[in-house]
């Protein structure tokens, strides 16, 4: 009997794929962010994480410590520089094989950290009042490795505020009538650069101007104090720069 539709039937239809094609699932292996590759070169030209490593203070305790302090603070400051911007991406990250390189060249067998171990990273053990200490001026020893490559002959300080919202009842969160904003009030201290030399993290309902505090001095000094006993010292001068209500005659 014919085929209903016309055709004639030849039997069972069958497809001949090309066996020199494979389909392979590499999930594992592939990454969007393989510019972090560049700047983890650029760090080991300068040496700026191992810099950092060595400042940090161990503050475990116990002795089957997976990931090392530089491991974990190179995983920190490049997933914000891909963009994430806080640890909730870590255990995702910790599978990404380039963020497994940057945090260690010789363990690109092992995963990275995950959001447990960042968390209790950014919010404990970084937080330790030495580890606070070494945070406060490690910008400034970056900037410090930078110059000493390529000597300035004049560094201009600009030193402004800024506001940091905040959503929570974070210590020291306090609303600020000029930003209209339960917020921190930092202030910055920027080279001509833009490269920040020193910051100081302020409640929210500190006006730019204190006249009882020494804040201005506080961030000028140890800035100036850096600069004249390392090797980077410009030749010229430091020309302080800020806006009218920043200025007082500690600077």
């Amino acid at each position: 009997m014919e085929h209903p539709a016309g055709e004639s039937d030849d039997g069972v239809l069958r497809v001949d794929f090309d066996r020199r094609l494979k389909l392979e699932f590499h999930g594992s292996r592939i990454t969007s962010d393989a510019g972090l590759l560049a700047y983890r070169e650029l760090d080991d030209a300068l040496g700026l994480t191992d810099l950092a490593g060595a400042a940090l203070s161990e503050c475990r305790r116990g002795k089957n410590t997976r990931h090392m302090l530089t491991g974990l603070l190179r995983q920190s400051v490049f997933a914000r520089l891909a963009g994430y911007e806080d640890v909730n991406d870590a255990d995702r990250l910790a599978h990404d094989p380039a963020m497994r390189a940057v945090v260690n060249r010789q363990g690109l067998d092992r995963t990275a950290a995950s959001t447990s171990r960042m968390g209790r990273f950014e919010t404990a053990w970084l937080s330790s009042d030495a580890n606070l200490t070494a945070l406060a001026g490690l910008s400034g020893v970056w900037i410090n490795r930078v110059h000493a490559r390529r000597p300035q002959t004049t560094i201009v300080l600009d030193m402004d505020s800024s506001v940091s919202e905040t959503h929570g009842a974070q210590e020291g969160s306090a609303y600020n009538g000029h930003f209209a904003c339960m917020c921190y009030h930092p202030l910055f201290v920027f080279n001509q650069f833009g490269d920040l030399e020193r910051c100081s993290l302020r409640p929210g309902n500190v006006p730019a101007r204190r006249p009882d505090a020494d804040q201005h001095s506080g961030l000028g000094r140890p800035i100036a104090d850096r600069r004249r006993m390392s090797r980077c010292r410009p030749a010229g001068r430091h020309v302080p720069r800020c806006d009218a209500p920043v200025v007082s005659t500690e600077l």
